[in-house]
């Protein structure tokens, strides 16, 4: 009998990025993630996640942490292992779109700073937004791989699928993501998914998914074994719910196959025991809800990412509208298909959520209409799959001619702008970025940053006359 080529699957591990973000708000700090990085970096995981997304956000609104130092002590400690980041194409970490000076300083520094794999999407799938990215990533030496926002709808074939992948291997991408934030990707379809992605484009190809539904370790089984490259998996205390397959159990899946990991159990189980009271510490303050542990089939049924499910629960009960829910649950699909059926994922998500809100509540379908619906009408955000409803698109914004460019052609370099704005405060080359991405929430942080100087400097002005006995 033939002996079965060997094809190891290869492991992006999540924990200390979009595992904590998906399960506890993005609440691990730098401290927390420290000890256990000389364990991590000897499992053999392809990369780790560990930074962009909403840990930039959090880190200077939350943690009082310069993101930019979170990244650079991670970078001192992994020394086998390529760092991952997420980045939000022509948005970066951001929720606006940034001229493209930003963009290209903002991965410039990303791979100076210690970043080798940048995955890079749009919420809209429109490859103009991310053109600038890849192209910075390409100039750094580090790994473009541009991800497609799984979705599912009229406009999404496997055509569709097949040309876009063909497109984002043409712009000059190394590897392909398929990013299933919602874990709408079911077993059968990943792998019809996957092999038609593999007979269309030469370069890698990574499967993100998320446990929400319930489906995604049995999807993984189905696209490795149709020849998918990559999985993302998360240590089991941070597993499962609204975060990615456990990264034990997909290993234990693989072990004596042709796509066996080789990773050691036995490390693994002692990297588990480090996180465990982390999440139990979460449970027991209420920052891990139960909730996000378990399945959500409504997921399926909707096709609404968990974090948006969360959302639309906290509108509804500001409002005192709980009893609308499912109304609202119901309008989120029709929204959807007026503003051209983008993906949800951010800021997508949020913008046609908090419209169906608004539908429902008024008892009017667009009687109040969000700047951010607006601007998706008006094209701002870039080409949807489907063209937008024309009626909704007329009551919305009227005789507003949209705009049909690539929306970043409209922006003047702002770089030079943003540095004057906050030189006062500048320590570094990165501030001006981190301003650039949250203006408040960075004057903030580096207000901070400045104080804990000040006290740090005057302790040791003390210790030097005398007020502490050293």
């Amino acid at each position: 009998m033939a002996e079965i080529e060997k094809k190891p699957v290869k492991v992006v591990e999540t924990i200390l990025r979009d595992a904590h973000q998906s399960l506890i708000a993005t609440r691990m700090s730098t401290e927390q993630m420290l000890p256990i990085i000389d364990k991590l970096d000897k499992v053999g995981y392809y990369a780790v996640e560990c930074w962009g997304g909403a840990t930039f956000d959090a880190s200077l609104r939350f943690l009082k942490e310069d993101p930019w130092e979170r990244l650079r002590k991670l970078r001192d400690g992994f020394k086998n292992t390529k760092l991952q980041m997420l980045f939000r194409g022509q948005n970066i970490l951001g929720y606006r779109p940034y001229a493209d000076d930003v963009v290209e300083y903002f991965v410039q520094k990303s791979a100076a700073n210690g970043i080798d794999i940048i995955r890079i999407f749009d919420c809209m799938n429109d490859l103009r937004n991310l053109q600038t990215a890849v192209k910075a990533a390409n100039k750094e030496k580090a790994h473009a791989q541009v991800a497609m926002a799984y979705t599912l709808g009229d406009a999404y074939t496997l055509d569709y699928w097949t040309d876009l992948a063909k497109r984002i291997e043409d712009m000059g991408a190394d590897s392909i993501c398929i990013k299933d934030m919602a874990g709408l990707l079911v077993p059968y379809k990943a792998t019809e998914l996957v092999q038609a992605l593999k007979e269309t484009v030469k370069i890698p190809i990574d499967l993100h998914s998320h446990y929400t539904s319930g489906v995604a370790s049995m999807t993984y089984m189905k696209a490795v074994e149709a020849g998918v490259d990559i999985i993302d998996t998360a240590m089991s205390p941070f597993a499962l719910g609204t975060s990615q397959p456990a990264t034990e159990v997909m290993v234990e899946t693989f072990k004596g196959t042709p796509y066996d990991t080789g990773f050691d159990q036995q490390l693994l189980a002692e990297i588990a025991d480090y996180f465990r009271p982390m999440r139990d510490e979460a449970l027991d303050t209420g920052l891990l809800n139960p909730k996000n542990l378990g399945v959500n089939i409504k997921t399926l049924l909707y096709q609404v990412p968990g974090g948006m499910l969360s959302n639309l629960t906290s509108q509804l009960k500001e409002q005192h509208a709980e009893d609308k829910f499912y109304e609202v649950l119901e309008e989120v699909p029709r929204v959807r298909k007026d503003l051209g059926e983008p993906p949800l994922v951010t800021p997508s998500s949020q913008i046609v959520g908090t419209q169906a809100v608004f539908n429902v509540i008024m008892g009017e379908r667009y009687k109040v209409v969000t700047k951010e619906t607006k601007d998706v009408l008006s094209g701002k955000y870039g080409a949807t799959a489907r063209p937008f409803n024309p009626e909704v698109q007329k009551k919305c914004i009227g005789d507003v001619e949209p705009i049909t460019c690539r929306p970043a052609d409209l922006l003047e370099d702002e770089l030079d702008k943003l540095e004057s704005e906050m030189a006062q405060y500048k320590e570094q080359d990165e501030d001006v970025l981190t301003y650039a991405l949250f203006p408040q929430v960075a004057m903030d942080f580096f207000k901070y940053r400045q104080a804990q100087k000040t006290k740090v400097d005057e302790t040791v002005a003390d210790t030097k006359n005398g007020a502490y006995p050293v």
